[in-house]
């Protein structure tokens, strides 16, 4: 009954006689962005001399996935494997238990756990340590700024130890054959004024270092910024001989005049579909050239009645000379028929009915009866 606790008690028992831990695990997580750097730390904390003989990282992106080897370091060489070929590299001092690994321009594929396993000469210790990564899209390498306006370029390195920078420094290019630039430099762990940022040249008084030091952050902000601030910007981070470099390309606008804003402001609002305000137009110029074209009309239709009353005038003048007897009407002198009856001693009343001369009647033919009974004279009726 008391072989199971003999079994379990045994390799402890092994361990503590030979002063050794068979696996010593330790995990710590790290977030970073697509094409930043990332410091992957290892080091195994001992007051004791030991030899450090061999090194392996290994990746897994899952727990059903095949392990890929990342590095491997045996006899003072370093060997990156495969898809982490140019983008690895040892980076710790392995005299002193340190088997950190810096992984550059990293991969959205490179998410997943780091393991790192330390061997020492004539012991049977393996120090572990696993790295949980996290990868972030990428942040944009390339900004756009007005004439003027201020803007801010990051640069922060990210690692799972606490390494402190010892400098930052910016550096500008404005092309490739170009001469760089200081735009800022930073010691912070020399005293003052070596301690304060710097800047030289044209960025004097433009530039801020706005990150935080103490993580490994520096940040600046260019203020005032002008057009012959576009080109290349290349912020490098250093912690002791290890140097992280990050670059920034920023394009300068030139802010429009304020009078050719206006009316390319203006030009969507009318023409972009307002229909209420071409409405309003169209009133308005209608209003505007009703009277014209009431003028216009009037002078037409005037010409044009002119033109008629004369025409009819001028018909009528040509009737009247073609046809001279029209409206005649016939005469008669009465003082020769009274005379002639005046030596009968009879009065007689007279009547005369006068009768219009048309043109009809006298271009017809007057008959013979008419001429005898008539004798020429006009008809008489008397009264007894």
């Amino acid at each position: 009954m008391f072989y199971p606790l003999k079994l379990i008690l045994m390799p402890v028992l092994l361990s503590y006689s030979l002063g050794l831990n068979d696996l010593i695990v330790s995990s710590v997580e790290l977030t970073v962005h697509v094409g930043d750097s990332a410091l992957l730390g290892c080091i195994f904390q001992s007051t004791e001399e030991k030899l450090v003989t061999k090194v392996d990282w290994i990746f897994s992106s899952g727990e059903h996935f095949k392990d890929d080897y990342v590095l491997f370091y045996y006899a003072n060489i370093s060997v990156p494997v495969g898809r982490f070929q140019n983008r690895v590299r040892l980076v710790g001092d392995i005299l002193h238990h340190d088997g950190s690994l810096l992984l550059q321009n990293v991969e959205e594929a490179d998410q997943g756990n780091y393991t790192c396993e330390i061997r020492f000469k004539m012991e049977s210790l393996v120090f572990k340590k696993a790295v949980v990564l996290h990868v972030l899209p990428e942040e944009p390498k390339e900004l756009m700024a007005h004439v003027g306006d201020s803007t801010q370029m990051g640069c922060v390195f990210h690692s799972t130890e606490e390494k402190h920078m010892t400098r930052v420094d910016w550096m500008f290019s404005s092309g490739e054959h170009a001469k760089e630039e200081i735009v800022l430099r930073y010691y912070p762990k020399l005293k003052a004024p070596m301690g304060y940022p710097q800047n030289w040249g044209r960025f004097q008084n433009r530039v801020n270092l706005v990150g935080d030091t103490s993580r490994n952050d520096g940040s600046i902000m260019l203020h005032r910024v002008k057009e012959s601030d576009g080109g290349s910007y290349t912020c490098s981070i250093h912690l002791g001989n290890l140097t992280v470099r990050k670059t920034t390309v920023l394009h300068v606008i030139l802010k429009e005049p304020r009078t050719l804003v206006t009316p390319v402001t203006l030009r969507p609002e009318i023409l972009g579909g307002n229909q209420l305000v071409i409405i309003v137009g169209i009133i308005c110029a209608t209003i505007l050239l009703l009277p014209v074209l009431i003028l216009i009309v009037k002078r037409t239709y005037g010409n044009k009645s002119t033109v008629t009353s004369t025409t009819l005038v001028k018909s009528l003048e040509n009737t009247k000379k073609a046809n001279p007897e029209k409206h005649i009407y016939s005469s008669i002198t009465m003082q020769e028929v009274i005379d002639e009856e005046e030596p009968s001693g009879k009065s007689e009343a007279t009547y005369m009915t006068m009768h219009p001369v048309w043109p009809s009647l006298r271009s017809a033919p007057t008959s013979p009866s008419d001429k005898k009974s008539d004798g020429g004279m006009p008809r008489r009726e008397q009264a007894f």
